[in-house]
């Protein structure tokens, strides 16, 4: 049995090590440089910035015993429970759930449940398809651990998985990073920002991971980023200019960075938590339920345990 898992996201690797775990062979095969996906971030200055997924959440009992696992290691930390609400020129709190992060970047975490995995970086698969296949080579098993509109991009139109991804929307964003001198905000851990042109969130990354850096994390609207998709760089200026607005920020940082998500997030999630067609291509992420890092790995992981229990019967 060989399995191969596309993409090295917290799904995909979520998949992949519960196949490991079966005793199953199993491949994950990554376009970019690293595993994390849009958990990844960026090195400045020698330290980490997280720039997809700003914190997650915890439900899933299973989710929660990795994420203890995580703790135990100093690799994610209890962070807030509140967040803060900008509309309209106003502040106001909002309570939820425990937030959590990491101190040295979310897709650290990635890389703690990938350590053991066959991964193979920087190849970039062109076509899935019948039997199956990977370009071309045989497989048992194809996981496509991917936003729709990428995992539509690898297979035939008329392919049966292809049904479960058309006509679903995903909104894009760009994440901008910027870092002071000193910290010249109001204690603020993050923000949901409200009706506003520019921006949805901004999060101080000092706060996020526990050093105190002078450093902002803004999220843009999905029609910021799709004026500025050609060219992400120039979302900084508005960016700057709104946080200068809202948290009265006047200095120029010292540096930024833009990161441009074409498909950040779904607008709605799946009912069902993935997909396993007869035909071995599957399908997982965090589109498969609502669009949280928590989705994405319980994607992954209950898939490899339906994939895995499907080919021991075989």
């Amino acid at each position: 049995m060989s399995v191969v898992v596309v993409g090295a996201g917290i799904a995909g690797v979520a998949c992949a090590a519960e196949l490991a775990r079966a005793d199953l062979p199993v491949r994950v095969v990554e376009r970019a440089a690293g595993v994390g996906g849009r958990m990844g971030g960026a090195v400045v200055e020698g330290r980490a910035v997280d720039l997809g997924a700003a914190y997650f959440t915890v439900r899933d009992p299973g989710f929660a015993a990795v994420v203890q696992r995580w703790r135990a290691a100093g690799l994610a930390r209890p962070w807030t429970s509140e967040l803060a609400v900008l509309a309209g020129g106003t502040r106001e709190r909002a309570p939820g759930p425990q937030r959590w992060a990491a101190p040295a970047g979310l897709g650290g975490l990635v890389a703690e449940l990938a350590a053991g995995l066959a991964v193979e970086t920087s190849r970039e698969v062109r076509r899935v398809g019948p039997g199956p296949t990977v370009d071309g080579e045989p497989a048992d098993a194809v996981v496509l651990a991917m936003p729709d509109p990428q995992a539509l991009a690898l297979l035939d139109p008329g392919h049966p998985a292809a049904a479960h991804l058309n006509g679903r929307e995903w909104r894009p964003a760009i994440a901008v990073a910027a870092g002071w001198d000193a910290r010249e905000w109001d204690e603020l851990p993050a923000a949901f920002v409200n009706d506003h042109p520019v921006l949805t969130l901004v999060a101080d990354d000092g706060a996020r991971r526990g050093d105190g850096a002078p450093v902002l994390v803004a999220h843009t609207t999905a029609d910021l980023a799709r004026a500025h998709a050609a060219d992400p760089d120039a979302a900084v200026a508005p960016v700057l200019a709104a946080i200068r607005d809202l948290l009265g920020v006047g200095s120029p940082p010292r540096w930024t960075l833009a990161q441009h998500w074409p498909h950040a997030s779904p607008a709605d999630g799946q009912e069902e938590p993935f997909h396993l067609g007869a035909d071995g291509v599957a399908l997982a992420g965090d589109g498969w339920g609502s669009p949280r890092v928590e989705t994405a790995w319980r994607s992954g992981h209950l898939l490899g345990r339906a994939l895995a229990a499907r080919l021991r019967r075989s």
